[in-house]
């Protein structure tokens, strides 16, 4: 783009990158303690800042269960680099790798390199954790780390710029782009690596901006996971694991369970049951502090309008309110609500929700929820109920989905051992822990020859000797 065209905004952007860029070039292997640094001075922006972050999280969302931010956003982030730390100095030495019988004794190893400058577009939902816990991942494997957090939390996003800019020297980690959507100028930057958190829709104009630079992508984005109760569940079990794996931060989760599949008899039992668990954890009325307001009045909007539609079609609603009660309303909390009846012609059943709305279907065969769920883009979390164990290895053979829980919502995202992310179009790349560290590294194969090795012996002119060698190798292969 033409210099004089650009933004303010762009100009800022674009001089910021260049100076990341160029020092990432120039200075392109931190040691194990320039990184170790880092990651401690990342973990002192969390915990020394922890109040305040909680703080503009909630006014940003007009009302953010305090506990919720900490479980949800400080603590796994802290735990991420906790992890980092101690594992750091095994994960970036060279790797033995075996060599193949007719190099032997030559020697194969695999060396972990920083891929350069890595940016980070976060979304609003959960702005602390999944800006920083990519920043890990990041730091750890020695790249340079640009971050675009989301125009809808401004208030987090000003603070995560004043404590980043504290601790990092803008070569080393920087927030940028909090004044205007410049999600595009971003995503269009010749990044080593970009990473994307947010919708499906937005996530392809990502990838296609970064595709003109040939810039590897990691993108987690979302779609609409489902909760499979099998006949052999605990309904009363089931009902209450979901009711909180939708609830928490008001359904405003990328991996929160978006329908439940459930026995055709059973339907009503496990909605009552659903609603007396989401009662008893979130109460009735909207002065709960443990319950999360909607971000912004034009998503509280979407979730009227989906809801509406769902009615005028033939869906049965149950709720503790409705929606445009002004008790609720004044303070963006949306109901918990629950959808029977609903259909395929819905805009509920064909949009991700991302919100406290839940679909329950009735299904007659067991097959019916894979044939459904394969019917469907592929989620980025799927959740199964029950003890069948033969009904649940079907489910997770005959299904492909980013990641499962069993018996429960939302908790394989936490396991630091295991890589988080989506397939199709919910997502491509993982990361977590070493799964972190591995995406965003550049693992270079290097062969070691040995003097011992008689590859020489492949050098024309061709002969007898390339005969011999030859015999020998059908024999190895």
């Amino acid at each position: 783009m033409d210099q004089s065209l650009k933004t303010v905004s762009e100009s800022v952007l674009d001089d910021a990158f260049h100076l990341i860029f160029r020092l990432s070039r120039t200075e392109p292997a931190p040691t194990l303690n320039e990184r170790l640094d880092r990651l401690a001075r990342l973990r002192a922006v969390i915990s020394d800042n922890e109040a305040r972050f909680e703080q503009a999280i909630s006014k940003d969302f007009g009302h953010r269960c305090a506990t919720e931010t900490a479980i949800a956003e400080s603590l796994l982030v802290l735990g991420e680099i906790k992890h980092a730390i101690k594992h750091l100095k095994k994960w970036m030495t060279p790797r033995r790798i075996s060599t193949a019988l007719q190099f032997v004794p030559a020697k194969n190893r695999l060396m972990p390199q920083p891929l350069g400058v890595v940016g980070i577009i976060a979304p609003w939902n959960y702005p602390l954790q999944l800006t920083l816990a990519p920043a890990v991942g990041a730091l750890a494997a020695g790249n340079r780390v640009m971050i675009k957090p989301s125009e809808l939390v401004p208030r987090f996003s000003a603070l995560l710029k004043e404590v980043i800019s504290a601790r990092f020297d803008a070569g080393e980690m920087v927030v940028t782009g909090i004044e205007s959507d410049i999600a595009q100028a971003f995503a269009s930057l010749p990044f080593d690596h970009l990473i994307f958190t947010g919708s499906t829709r937005v996530g392809r104009l990502v990838a296609e901006a970064a595709g003109r630079n040939l810039t590897p992508i990691t993108l987690e984005l979302g779609g609409k996971s489902p909760a499979i109760v099998d006949r052999s569940a605990d309904l009363v079990e089931a009902a209450q694991r979901i009711a909180y794996g939708k609830l928490l931060n008001a359904g405003q989760t990328c991996i929160a369970p978006d329908y439940a599949l459930v026995p055709e008899a059973s339907v009503q039992d496990f909605a009552d049951k659903l609603q007396a668990s989401m009662r008893r954890m979130f109460g009735t009325t909207a002065d709960n502090k443990d319950y999360t307001s909607v971000i912004s009045e034009r998503h509280y909007a979407r979730l009227e309008s989906l809801l509406s539609d769902a009615a005028a079609k033939g869906a049965r609603i149950m709720q503790a309110a409705t929606p445009d009660d002004p008790a609720w309303k004044s303070k963006r909390k949306f109901p918990p609500t629950i959808v029977l009846g609903a259909t395929a012609d819905m805009t509920i059943m064909q949009e991700e929700i991302f919100g406290p709305l839940l679909p329950v279907i009735g299904y007659k065969h067991a097959a019916e929820p894979i044939a459904y769920v394969n019917r469907h883009d592929r989620p980025l979390a799927l959740y199964w109920f029950g003890k069948d164990e033969v009904a649940r290895d079907e489910v997770l053979t005959r299904t492909i989905s980013g990641g499962v829980t069993i018996n429960d919502c939302l908790f394989h995202f936490t396991q630091i051992n295991q890589p988080m992310g989506g397939v199709g179009a919910s997502g491509t790349g993982a990361y977590h822990g070493e799964w972190g560290f591995n995406a965003l590294s550049k693992l270079k194969p290097v062969f070691y020859r040995s003097p011992f090795n008689r590859l020489a012996d492949l050098y024309p002119p061709y002969g007898g000797k390339i005969a011999r060698l030859q015999k020998m190798l059908r024999f190895i292969s």
